[in-house]
């Protein structure tokens, strides 16, 4: 019961400062840039928007939810993509509600997915493989963005250009080496020595390389057969995702350029992993408006304004959305249980014996 009263007590309080740090974003982005502006600024931004401009956004949007429902269905044989848009939905519902919203949406996850009569190992095997692919994306991101700004030559002298390209490049292995590891054994058994010998340099009481195998062993089918329609499926949804903060950012009068928009991309995807706040909102659209005014010269209101803009479309319209999904699915599987329960014995076919 504690514990249960902790979380309430802190997903009201996450929630409270993600509220807090949007309704202050004009003071907190002053602070960090030294530039002034009003919510009635942004509010006469946000009334230049065009009909076509939100159906577009709308259609980006909506294709996105679409791509990642491969991940799903690539994690999970036999999830079919509504199914997949469904979970989907009710998960990152639950996870932008709550701070360490993961652990709960995964719950959710495992029962939906068990009311649709998959296994539990099938489903944590869903839920390592799906995860193990955001978090290589994820790792990937910011790689893309600093190499992104450093072709279209944004970097200040050589210097730093080098230390870009040498971190850029160090991300990049590192995931290499990774998604290596899981596919090949002779990778695995050498990320397994470098990881025990780490470990022992560290002085950790832990056995790395047995926690690595065994996550490659549970995950080792879905890796090797599908992990082109899984890399595929990260790529259309992150795509997507960009293509949305490059609209929000033309709509507002905010494009700084294509590196630039996707290094700001790269910048909000890794401000998300703030756990203060539910899938970091209010930290997110802080970092993405200080980014565009400080480094690329955006103006203050048109910055801020893409930044809450792009936090609606990936934050905020999931909530409703999921939470219409989670209800549906409710319904219908209390529907299907009543006629489950209704059903004549005679009509129930039985198991061949």
């Amino acid at each position: 019961m504690k514990n249960k009263w902790l979380q309430i007590v802190l997903s009201v309080l996450s929630l409270g400062l993600a509220v807090l740090l949007v309704i202050y974003l004009p003071q907190i982005v002053r602070t960090l840039t030294g530039k002034p502006v009003s919510w009635a600024q942004i509010g006469a931004v946000f009334g230049t928007l065009g009909a076509g401009e939100i159906a577009l956004m709308t259609a980006l949007w909506l294709l996105s939810l679409l791509a990642y429902t491969f991940v799903l269905t690539n994690s999970l044989p036999g999830l079919n993509n509504l199914q997949g848009l469904t979970l989907n939905a009710a998960g990152s519902a639950v996870s932008n509600l709550l701070p360490f919203g993961g652990a709960v949406g995964v719950a959710v996850s495992f029962a939906m997915t068990r009311g649709w009569g998959f296994s539990n190992r099938s489903i944590v095997v869903m839920t390592l493989v799906s995860g193990i692919w955001n978090t290589l994306f994820r790792f990937v991101l910011p790689a893309v963005g600093i190499i992104a700004l450093l072709i279209a030559g944004k970097a200040p002298n050589s210097t730093v250009a080098g230390a870009g390209w040498t971190g850029a490049i160090s991300i990049l292995v590192l995931c290499v080496v990774v998604a290596a590891a899981l596919y090949w054994d002779r990778a695995a058994q050498a990320l397994g020595r470098a990881l025990d010998g780490l470990t022992k340099l560290l002085r950790l009481k832990i056995h790395a390389s047995r926690a690595f195998h065994r996550l490659r062993a549970d995950t080792a089918t879905i890796v090797r057969t599908r992990s082109i329609g899984l890399s595929l499926a990260m790529i259309f949804f992150l795509g997507f995702q960009w293509a949305i903060m490059a609209v929000c950012m033309h709509a507002t009068g905010a494009w700084p350029g294509p590196a630039e928009s996707i290094a700001v991309f790269a910048l909000s995807r890794v401000l998300t992993s703030a756990l203060i706040t539910p899938s970091g909102a209010g930290i997110m659209e802080s970092g993405v408006a200080a980014l565009l005014i400080t480094a690329f010269g955006v103006p203050v209101t048109p910055a801020i304004a893409t930044a809450l803009l792009f936090g609606f479309w990936t934050y905020t319209i999931e909530i409703p959305f999921g939470g219409l999904a989670l209800g549906a699915w409710a319904l219908l599987r209390r529907r299907n249980g009543r006629n489950a329960g209704a059903e004549p014995p005679s009509a129930i076919s039985k198991a061949p014996q």
